[in-house]
């Protein structure tokens, strides 16, 4: 049971880091990226590439793959999501124009990967050895993978909560119509909080290679559970995301342990089901007049 504790938020932290990514696009930016799956699976095969062909290990392959999705996160968010905000500015669409051109850049991702490395599931052998931790035999590579989730998870909860950089983003957050008032740039902002948002999708990639086989159709799996996660924690709430991505990690570990393998999806969306009836506007969301 230890073990399947510690296994479970180990794959809860990862979760959670990822869900923050998907918090930043959506609460700031205002962009419910579709594609954001396919940016983590993208970062997934760009560590294995470089592990398998260069010899460079996932934690020196986060030094080079995080700066470009970062670069690429600012990209697409001039070319494909700037003149949607612009035009959303009169129509008002820009959640549901924002879906559509996503959901096509999720298969235009999908394909180049399909191209490139096939269907089959691919994973490589980095520090795959067990360690003893209170009694539990945990594998090294996850445990690294919970430390690196833990440092940048709460690297970013600082900067946030604590710099005057962080509180820029959480005015867009609350009040994005006020913010130009008071001097913030909210279209500059937007953008970097999305590439900000694609460079923690792509750090979660190179976590979950160390320790799960992945393949070029695995996004929209991990799309749909990041979703999951910030509607639970509540919408731009990174605390909330932090604490449904621990609960979600540890719910599947142990229905994947104690029930069956293959229920683990029906276990997600149970406990998602069961906190909206609970609570509609998430863990640490705020009601609606409130």
């Amino acid at each position: 049971m230890l073990s399947t504790l510690i296994t479970g938020l180990v794959l809860g932290g990862t979760y959670a880091l990822v869900a923050m990514g998907l918090t930043l696009q959506y609460g700031i930016s205002r962009i419910m990226n579709l594609a954001y799956g396919e940016t983590l699976i993208f970062a997934a095969f760009a560590a294995f590439l470089l592990f398998t062909t260069f010899g460079i290990n996932p934690i020196l392959g986060l030094v080079i793959i995080l700066p470009v999705a970062f670069a690429v996160g600012y990209v697409i968010y001039g070319v494909m999501m700037q003149p949607l905000v612009t035009r959303s500015k009169k129509s008002g669409t820009l959640e549901v124009d924002s879906i559509l051109a996503t959901f096509g850049l999720l298969f235009v991702i999908q394909g180049v990967m399909l191209v490139a490395f096939g269907s089959n599931y691919t994973s490589y052998n980095y520090l795959n050895v067990g360690i003893n931790v209170l009694g539990a035999n945990i594998a090294a590579n996850r445990l690294l993978a919970f430390a690196l989730a833990v440092i940048i998870g709460a690297t970013l909860f600082y900067v946030l909560t604590r710099t005057r950089w962080g509180t820029t983003i959480r005015a867009i957050a609350v009040n994005p119509n006020a913010a130009p008032l008071v001097g913030i740039d909210v279209n500059r902002t937007a953008r970097f909080a999305f590439a900000l948002g694609t460079m923690l999708a792509a750090s979660g990639g190179v976590m979950i290679s160390m320790y799960q086989t992945f393949n070029a159709s695995m996004g929209v799996v991990f799309t749909m559970k990041a979703l999951v996660i910030v509607i639970m924690g509540g919408l731009g709430n990174l605390m909330g995301a932090l604490v449904a991505g621990l609960l979600l990690g540890v719910v599947e570990t142990l229905v994947a342990t104690y029930v069956d393998p293959g229920l683990t999806l029906a276990a997600t969306y149970l406990i998602f089901l069961a906190v909206l009836l609970w609570k509609p506007a998430g863990l640490f969301g705020k009601a609606a007049g409130r």
